[in-house]
């Protein structure tokens, strides 16, 4: 199943986009021309850093799973190894505060050299 999956990659999405793109009514054969490029260059780029090997990697291992697990996302990024329990946007914020107040820091120190 993996092998199947990699060998065909996205051309199978390819081929399934270029049919709902030519229902659309839409004959402009040069944008068409121009999408399966980006397309396909697109691809290679996927396929290139290994990120096809790893989407399809923990999509056969999702697979095999004997149980489906309740979150298939969840699964997903910890077969990829994100962290769990992080508050991303938490520590959004405090980046933000962070650098505010180290903006705050910086034009406050530049104040005192001058004034020496």
């Amino acid at each position: 199943w993996y092998k199947q999956a990699h060998s065909s990659g996205l051309s199978n999405m390819n081929s399934s986009n270029n049919n709902n793109s030519g229902s659309s009514g839409n004959n402009n054969n040069n944008g068409n021309s121009s999408d399966n490029n980006k397309k396909e260059e697109f691809r290679r780029y996927l396929d290139k850093t290994g990120v096809m090997d790893a989407l399809i990697k923990v999509l056969v291992g999702l697979y095999e799973e004997p149980e489906r697990p309740q979150n298939a996302v969840d699964y997903v990024r910890r077969y990829l190894g994100a962290p769990q329990n992080v508050d991303v946007e938490g520590l959004k914020r405090e980046n933000e505060q962070l650098r505010q107040e180290l903006d705050k820091l910086r034009k406050g120190g530049s104040n005192k050299k001058g004034s020496s």
